[in-house]
């Protein structure tokens, strides 16, 4: 049960890590909109499964569609995404310059961290909710003794106390990243 529990856990911490590496930091990466949805054939799809993201310099990303199509609904998608992010159509792809991050954008960088981490703190306690939930209705159905309940409550509050210090670590972490000039 615990290894369930911690299996949760750690899905809760790498959704966090990847909501952190979408945010604009200053510096192209495919993280930025890989994960926009575009129009493609009467289905959206995210851009990643439509088109080649590469970095042509820390400022730049280059967006290359396998159908050239598409140039014109990825650029609007972006826009629409409202992720702060200007496109360029060109000939045969889509360029984008990320611009250099203000202090006042850092700062709104950090509260949208904290928002993350909180997000993720959430998450850790519904995990915790659920499993203690398993744990009392096994307790009732006597299938668990008194005992042995609350050792795994127990182990099962140490591990959702271990990823709240991770979530924080990770937090701070960022936010120095961030502020960092």
């Amino acid at each position: 049960m615990l290894d369930q529990a911690k299996q949760q856990l750690e899905k809760a911490l790498h959704h966090l890590e990847g909501e952190f590496g979408k945010l604009q930091m200053g510096r192209a990466t495919p993280a930025l909109v890989e994960d926009v949805m575009i129009e493609q054939y009467g289905s959206m799809q995210p851009l990643k499964n439509s088109a080649s993201l590469n970095i042509l310099d820390p400022q730049t990303l280059s967006i290359a569609p396998w159908d050239k199509a598409l140039i014109h609904p990825i650029a609007k998608a972006i826009t629409d995404a409202g992720i702060g992010l200007n496109p360029q159509a060109q000939a045969d792809s889509v360029l984008i310059k990320v611009p250099q991050l203000t202090q006042e954008r850092r700062t709104e960088m950090c509260k949208v961290v904290k928002k993350f981490a909180e997000e993720a703190k959430v998450s850790v306690r519904n995990v915790r909710g659920d499993f203690v939930k398993q744990i009392k209705k096994q307790e009732t159905d006597k299938t668990l003794s008194e005992d042995w309940a609350r050792d795994i409550e127990g182990d099962l509050q140490k591990l959702v106390d271990e990823h709240n210090k991770t979530i924080d670590e990770a937090a701070k972490r960022k936010e120095s990243e961030i502020m960092k000039v």
